[in-house]
């Protein structure tokens, strides 16, 4: 396991995390405009509270990053918007210790639902597998939602306050 700290997210970190988010080859370029909307509502807007953010640092630079917040309307339900890490850095357990991270804090705040939404895209079966790994079950499938042939498949996790 590559050795990290996480800490919150910082205007230092837009840049190489935007970046990631490129390289990762994942996203499309309307979906980083969504991370970089969130990104700069955590920098820019303080005061908001529907986005938290932290950032992976190992060797000195950001290797990934995890964005989340309490689901709006709900007692106790958080949903993770993203999680990614460098592609240099992939499969050395920054991913996991970003989830975990984030299910202590859920936990810390009375947490009690964690909400994953993701594509049934071929390209995210590994993302998927993560998340299953990870005790996350597949509870719901929009067929079509993204995109004809694009469902929406969103994952859960229960955890103990």
């Amino acid at each position: 396991m590559t050795p990290i700290r996480i800490r919150p997210f910082t205007l230092e970190d837009r840049s190489p995390i935007l970046e990631i988010l490129h390289r990762t080859r994942m996203f499309t370029p309307l979906e980083i405009e969504v991370a970089r909307e969130l990104i700069d509502a955590w920098l820019y807007h303080p005061e908001q509270k529907d986005y938290i953010l932290y950032t992976a640092e190992g060797e000195g630079k950001a290797t990934g990053y995890v964005c989340y917040g309490p689901t709006p309307a709900t007692e106790g339900t958080f949903d993770l918007y993203w999680i990614a890490v460098d592609p240099l850095y992939q499969r050395s357990g920054i991913g996991k210790q970003l989830l975990l991270f984030t299910e202590k804090r859920v936990q810390e705040g009375n947490g009690r639902l964690i909400i994953i939404e993701t594509s049934s895209q071929e390209k995210y079966a590994p993302t998927r597998s993560f998340y299953e790994r990870n005790g996350y079950t597949l509870e719901a499938r929009i067929k079509d939602f993204y995109r004809v042939g694009d469902d929406r498949l969103i994952y859960v996790k229960r955890i103990a306050p």
